[in-house]
């Protein structure tokens, strides 16, 4: 045990020069992607792509340490299918990130946080054959929370983001499904 705990203290050590930014600076980072998204306790469901974009700002508190918060986007839902027929479920949020980051190694970043969203649209189509139906406000909570844990690469100040949104409350009164979302961005870093 002695072992292990000097080799991870030898590791962080090692680690002191990391972040791409500086110690004390501000940066801006808007980013576009995608999500794959889907709901927890749907059998048989398929994902929903959506667009994901906004911006996020950060802030390099020591070497390997920053925090970060963003407003982003999102497009989550699902699709679920059955005899011919598909049922898309569209979910969209402005989500409010807010992460601490941790560079493991240069320009390597793993990230774990809390994010608020609130929904801006809440839809269902229902599609088979040649004809469609969509109904709006199909009963979605107006407030969602997830817990993103993810990894961020950084070279010459482009950012590659991948993330999962882990879901922990219920997407609508009464239900217990939850949003479950991979989200995979790029986004540019600007000093301020």
């Amino acid at each position: 045990m002695k072992k292990i705990l000097l080799m991870a203290v030898v590791m962080l050590a090692s680690v002191a020069s990391y972040a791409q930014q500086a110690v004390g600076t501000f940066t801006l980072q808007p980013k576009i992607g995608m999500n794959v998204a889907s709901l927890t306790k749907c059998d048989g469901c398929d994902p929903r792509i959506g667009l994901a974009a906004g911006v996020e700002a950060e802030y390099q508190a020591t070497d390997i340490f920053s925090v970060s918060a963003g407003l982003i986007y999102s497009m989550q839902g699902n699709k679920a299918k059955e005899d011919g027929v598909t049922l898309t479920t569209k979910l969209d949020y402005i989500n409010i990130p807010i992460l601490a980051n941790v560079y493991v190694t240069k320009g390597l970043a793993v990230k774990l946080g809390v994010q608020p969203a609130f929904n801006v649209s809440d839809k269902q189509k229902l599609s088979g054959g040649k004809a469609s139906v969509e109904a709006e406000d199909v009963g979605a909570e107006s407030f969602d929370f997830s817990i993103p844990v993810g990894l961020s690469y950084e070279f010459n100040n482009v950012v590659i983001d991948a993330r999962y949104n882990f879901g922990v409350t219920n997407i609508a009164e009464g239900g217990d499904s939850k949003n479950s979302v991979f989200q995979f961005t790029l986004g540019y870093k600007f000093a301020l």
